[in-house]
């Protein structure tokens, strides 16, 4: 990625997160949603935005299903406010990136608890 790139994907994230925060009235979209990442293509045509859903499986697939019937009114949204000559086609993805943190996490801790110094 370069830096135009870069710039723009940031510029989408933050843009996006203000929309889930304050446009979005949607029951299905769960309260714990964070976008971790996007990743813009070479041409600015197409997006794939990063999300974690806290919650189930059946949650987080729900989740991204709402999130890719809603892309063509983020798209709309979006158009104002970025100064492009096209806003970027956008695809939701899963990023489980934070749960195996935690998981990961966990996994130290029981170490450090099950490691005792000896006398």
């Amino acid at each position: 990625m370069n830096r135009r790139t870069q710039r723009i994907g940031e510029l989408l994230r933050k843009e996006l997160s203000w929309l889930f925060a304050k446009e979005m009235n949607d029951p299905r979209l769960p309260t714990l949603v964070s976008i971790t990442m996007v990743e813009v293509s070479g041409n600015l045509r197409h997006a794939k935005v990063f999300v974690s859903v806290m919650g189930d499986n059946q949650e987080k697939r729900s989740t991204l299903e709402m999130l890719n019937s809603a892309a063509r009114f983020l798209q709309r949204e979006l158009k104002p406010v970025l100064d492009l000559k096209y806003v970027p086609h956008l695809t939701f993805r899963q990023d489980n990136s934070i749960e195996q943190g935690s998981i990961m996490l966990q996994k130290i801790d029981g170490l450090d608890n099950s490691i005792s110094p000896s006398p």
